[in-house]
């Protein structure tokens, strides 16, 4: 079962998510029939924007993360809600690679050089929008970039997605650990030794270790108290109904004239890469609503 983990420890001088993300990423990888390298460039931006958007304060708050950038990937989109529930497309599902110099899935080669953005839709009339340039395409290291740079938190984030030689998801999953303001330097110098005692988020999971285990080796020696462990996963809100009402939002003029001009039209969604069907006669009905 994927979750996250909250916490805090130190007193609250940081605070702590972990997250087990397998069957998130592995439902992502089979929608969109994604490549090993893909599946795992996907599914660390999606376990990062789980953790990220159970940090959101409203219930209709919602995160987006986007990579720009001009590797063969194409860029990749992710949006996760106050609940850490996720979806996410790359531009181009299909990319293989040699592994990289370390024998491991080159997604700083499949990612490339670009941008990535961080946008927060609040309620508010405008959205906050912050933007950070790829350090190294990693992801981990460019989330913790841009908590440090556009967020001034000084923060580590860790995110690993292991692949099966069948191309399923054997692992996935991560940490995001942030100082608070007014910690201490015994705090920073327990929490930089814990962390190098970490290797890789995968290893550890491939180890057996879950989210309280990796929690417990981020905060040793610093007390750590679980706030709550919450369930995450893979979730489109998109339906045909919501579709049809995107479609009413068009205009009459619009929708006339694709009545006019087809028999049928078939609407994606990137997200979850579900096709919606309408028939000239269910265009013909949503033409009443339409103003």
């Amino acid at each position: 079962m994927d979750i996250i983990v909250r916490a805090t420890a130190a007193d609250a001088q940081i605070r702590v998510f972990t997250a087990y993300t397998k069957d998130m990423v592995e439902e992502a990888r089979k929608r969109h029939n994604t490549s090993p390298v893909c599946t795992a460039a996907l599914g660390r931006l999606m376990t990062a924007a789980s953790m990220m958007g159970s940090m959101l304060k409203s219930d209709k708050d919602i995160l987006t993360l986007k990579i720009e950038s001009d590797g063969p990937i194409e860029g990749i989109t992710v949006t996760a809600d106050s609940k850490g529930f996720v979806k996410g497309y790359v531009g181009n599902p299909n990319v293989i690679l040699p592994a990289n110099k370390v024998g491991k899935l080159d997604v700083a080669g499949a990612v490339g050089v670009g941008f990535l953005d961080v946008i927060k839709d609040l309620g508010l009339k405008e959205p906050y929008a912050g933007q950070t340039e790829l350090q190294t395409g990693e992801i981990a290291e460019d989330l913790t970039f841009y908590f440090a740079s556009s967020e001034q938190i000084p923060s580590s984030v860790g995110l690993g997605v292991l692949m099966n030689r069948d191309n399923t998801v054997k692992q996935a999953g991560g940490f995001i650990l942030q100082l608070m303001p007014g910690v201490s330097e015994e705090t920073i110098e327990k929490v930089e030794k814990n962390l190098s005692n970490i290797s890789s988020v995968t290893t550890l999971l491939d180890e057996g270790k879950g989210p309280k285990e990796i929690l417990e080796i981020l905060c040793e020696g610093l007390e750590p108290k679980i706030i709550d462990i919450i369930p995450v996963g893979f979730k489109c809100n998109c339906s045909k109904d919501r579709v049809s009402k995107a479609l009413i939002s068009v205009g009459k003029e619009e929708l006339s004239k694709i009545v006019e001009e087809e028999d049928s039209i078939n609407l994606h969604c990137d997200f979850c890469n579900t096709d919606y069907k309408f028939t000239k006669d269910e265009l013909v009905e949503l033409l009443k609503y339409a103003k």
